[in-house]
């Protein structure tokens, strides 16, 4: 029996030829991971999302595309991927997906991820266009806690580039206030400790929360 070609592949080539970079942390930017053909499949097929805030997966009516692209995300290929090039080990470490579709005037301020997590993947689905041309809302890596133009990357968040960075207490980021449709999946390899446990939980809760509004809606 012929084997079935998956609905969304995603450019692992591209990950491999990625540098790290080392300031203000090691991360690196792929662009195109997800790739113009793979692209053309998602971008109609994004989920509703009118407020902000980050949505579990299970809180959304989720696209045949969609699934495939978070199942793709969620595959051993990426964690051993995402291991190799960062000498980490990530191959058992819980993990934790969620979507966000819309920023909000608070959102974009200058923070590192929370410690519990011990990877954070970001992939960007909007489309590149002149709104991006202002800088507002495009991710910055930062050199420190408190300026936002202090800056040693900028990543305009669009044609399905993958952001890739292990936490850290220096792992400074953020973007000046964008109001809109601003689209991108966020996928955590967590620690197992009680911090995490407790994050996980709550990301449990917030599915079922989040669903339950939605539908009332």
């Amino acid at each position: 029996m012929a084997s079935i070609t998956p609905l969304i592949t995603l450019n692992y080539q591209a990950f491999e030829e990625a540098p790290i970079a080392t300031k203000p942390s090691p991360h690196i930017v792929v662009p195109h991971f997800l790739n113009s053909e793979n692209l053309k499949k998602i971008l109609p097929a994004l989920p509703t999302i009118s407020k902000g805030g980050s949505y579990p997966p299970g809180a959304l009516s989720l696209s045949a595309p969609m699934k495939a692209l978070i199942a793709e995300m969620e595959s051993p290929k990426l964690r051993e991927a995402i291991s190799k090039k960062f000498s980490i080990d990530v191959a058992n470490a819980p993990s934790m997906l969620t979507l966000r579709g819309y920023s909000r005037e608070k959102d974009g301020q200058i923070h590192t991820d929370s410690l519990s997590k011990k990877v954070t993947i970001l992939l960007f689905l909007n489309e590149d266009s002149p709104k991006w041309d202002s800088h507002h809302g495009c991710l910055r890596f930062l050199n420190s806690p408190d300026n936002l133009d202090d800056y040693s990357a900028e990543i305009r968040p669009v044609n399905g580039t993958l952001v890739v960075f292990p936490n850290s207490s220096t792992s400074w980021h953020g973007y000046h206030t964008y109001v809109g449709p601003r689209f991108s999946i966020q996928l955590n390899y967590m620690h197992r400790d009680s911090k995490a446990q407790s994050e996980l939980f709550r990301h449990k809760l917030s599915a079922f929360t989040k669903k339950i509004s939605l539908l009332t809606h």
